[in-house]
Parts: structure tokens; sequence; C-alpha cells
């Protein structure tokens, strides 16, 4: 049957669903690591690929499938294969497709694990990086080079919520014969869409909203069916870092009240950014829903809303920072992200305390600076506690 596009709403309950003999409503959980063969010629023909099926849960499983159908549905991607955690997902879009001697370019603000795969661990496999403003289209240019194989940004980025311009970088990428690897994670699929903006590779770690109850980890690499084939499904194949089949079962649950989860934070996040600008001591408020955002006219083209991410700066530095967080009692520490319960973290001290001093001064992230994701609560208590909070920090 021809594939009838559905709408997202849809797709998330309903998408990649498959049905064993027993008909069940929910989606089967083949807690299995290997499959059985009618004969030993079946099981010739499936390791060669002349005959469809399941051999190994390291390379495939049903469970795993539906969440993957699921996400390419949602997605409008062609093919997707799920990873045991985000940085999974990352590490294999980016090392699937380089080799000694290629060069990547990279946007400065990225989550500090996913720096270390650009800055560290490609180098030391002979492939060079080059890292760049990402707001700025030119350096992007200028730092192209004959071997550059891969262009990679998160956008919003973590923490500062920077929105770049994917589809002028994705033809950037493009005149260079370069793919461009987009983490999606702070815009959610619900809000920005890398693939139909020219990007090449989209990555999400799952363990963020699309689970979204703090329970599991989980990744998934997004791309054209090619890319899947040349690419990506041989790199997972054989090095492993694949999703576990409960893990997949828990994201398809957690896929089915993404939409709704994610709404109803981005209104809250939205309400609250507007709230913590008006406080006294909150230096400054970045939000990808405000007006007084960096790149307020592009976040309106690329973006279909804000983000559940805010950021903003208390005055005062690490200490009165502290003192805000310390002083919340509905909004938990946390250096998770996209939870139905609001957390808070301090950047410099958790998620890229790893960088030295400079290079998060030149990212903007500041000691007073803090990353709040907003969940679910009623959003009058969240402002009734930021207030508290700002109230706690001044008095230090």
């Amino acid at each position: 049957m021809t594939e009838r596009r559905r709408r997202p709403a849809t797709e998330l309950v309903h998408g990649g669903t498959l049905r064993s003999q027993w008909g069940e409503t929910s989606e089967a959980l083949f807690l299995t690591q290997g499959f059985v063969y009618a004969s030993a010629e079946e099981a010739e023909a499936r390791f060669l690929g002349t005959s469809p099926g399941y051999q190994y849960s390291r390379f495939g499983n049903p469970t795993v499938t539906m969440f993957e159908d699921r996400m390419r549905l949602l997605e409008g991607a062609e093919a997707a294969r799920a990873t045991a955690t985000g940085m999974a997902a990352v590490t294999a879009a980016m090392l699937c497709q380089l080799s000694a001697g290629d060069h990547v370019v990279a946007a400065k603000a990225l989550f500090g694990s996913c720096r270390y795969v650009v800055e560290d661990l490609c180098p030391r496999f002979g492939i060079s990086s080059t890292l760049v403003d990402g707001a700025d289209l030119d350096q992007w240019k200028a730092a192209i080079r004959p071997n550059t194989r891969v262009l990679f940004l998160e956008s919003p980025t973590n923490p500062t919520l920077e929105v770049y311009d994917i589809a002028a970088i994705a033809e950037i990428a493009h005149a260079a014969g370069a793919r461009l690897v987009v983490d999606n994670v702070f815009a959610t699929p619900c809000w920005q869409s890398p693939l139909a903006l020219g990007a090449d590779v989209v990555v999400y770690s799952a363990t963020k909203h699309i689970d979204g109850q703090g329970r599991c980890l989980g990744g998934v690499v997004l791309s054209s069916q090619k890319f899947v084939d040349d690419h990506l499904q041989v790199f997972i194949r054989q090095t492993g870092p694949s999703l576990s089949p409960f893990n997949a079962w828990v994201l398809l649950k957690g896929l089915e009240t993404l939409q709704l989860r994610v709404e109803k934070q981005t209104s809250n996040a939205a309400r609250l950014a507007d709230a913590l600008a008006e406080i006294p001591g909150i230096a400054k408020v970045i939000y990808p829903g405000r007006a007084d955002h960096p790149q307020a006219d592009l976040v309106k083209r690329q973006m279909r809303a804000g983000s559940n991410l805010v950021a903003f700066e208390v005055e005062g530095g690490k200490k009165a920072a502290f003192a805000f967080s310390n002083a919340l009692e509905v909004i938990r520490i946390s250096n998770n992200l996209g939870d139905a319960k609001s957390l808070i973290t301090h950047p410099a001290t958790t998620t890229h305390q790893r960088l030295k001093p400079e290079a998060r001064a030149e990212l903007g992230i500041g000691d007073g600076l803090l990353r709040l994701s907003v969940g679910l609560e009623d959003v009058e208590d969240l402002i009734e506690d930021v207030i508290a909070a700002a109230a706690a920090a001044h008095s230090v």
C-alpha cells in the first residue's frame, strides 16, 4: 500500500505500529537478543540480506523498528536508526561518514560532550576540525576546505539558545560537497524540521523530550535511506551503540504524548520568560519566543514556536546563581531537560564545566547563567517559585 502522509499528532500515536498475531493494542515488547530460523538455509539468506527478517537485536528488533518508524514518519525522513543514548546518535552520525584526512566544521556553541567529539575524539583518528561562530555565515564559508565532509550544529544551542540559519548553512555545506548534521533536541520535532530546511542528517537525544518523564536513555539518527544504507547501518551493526527493546518501548509510549507535553511546556516557558524579565536581580533573559531574542526574525522563519528552555543570568555571579537554585521549591536542580518536571542547572559547573573559562566566556556562559527546562506544573506556581528564588539570591 502507498503510505499516506498523516499529520504529526496522528503519527505520534499510530506511526510505525507492528502487531503480532495476538492483535495487541499497545506496542509489543520483544525482549529478545536473537531470533530463530526455520532452516539453516533461511539463516544464511537472512545474513546475506536476500531474505527479510531479524537476526540479532544489535542489528534490529521489532520494538526498536516501531520506534524508528514512528520517528521517521514524524520527522519526514526516509530512514531512522535508534541508538542507546543521544551522544551515541551524535557520534554515530559523525563517525559513520568520516575517515582519516577528512575535515569537520562545527559551531562553537555545542553541548560539552558534542564539543569533545569534534575537538578531541575526531582528531585522534586523523579527522581535523574547525569551530566557528554559528550565527556568522561568513565564518562557515571561510572554514570550508577541500576535504570538508561534515558541518555540525545544534539550534537552538545549549545553553544560550542561539538560533542558526539552517537553510543557509545547508547551502554552504552542499556547495562544498559536504553534509549538514543538525542536533534538533532543543527545538524538538514539534517546532523545527531541519530536513525540510535542507539538513542531511538530524539527531536527537530521545532521553529528553521524547521520553519526557526521566525514565530511560535513548537516541535516534534520521536521514535518507541512502545515507543509512551506505554509512549508518553498518556502523551501528559493527560497533553496537544499539537501543534496548525495553527503552524503545518506553520511548514509544513517550511519543504518544510528545506534542501535548511540548505545547504545554512551551506555553509555560513563554510565560515564565516574560515573568523573569520583570524580576529585579535578573540581568538578562534569553528565550526564542521573545522579541528581544538576538535571532528573533530567524526564529519566526525557521521555528513553529519557541522552546521549553529558558536561559537567564542572575546578578551576582556563581554565588547568587547557586543561591537562586538552592531556594527553589518546585523547580528541581538537575542537568537533564525536556522532563515533565521543571529542572534547572548551572552550565558553567555542570554541562559545560570541561570548557576553559575563556571558551565559556566566548559562548556567553557566565557564572551567573542558569538554564531552565520548563515542565508541566501550573505556571503560576513556577512564577512564584522564581520570584522567591530571585529574592533569596538578591539577599546573599
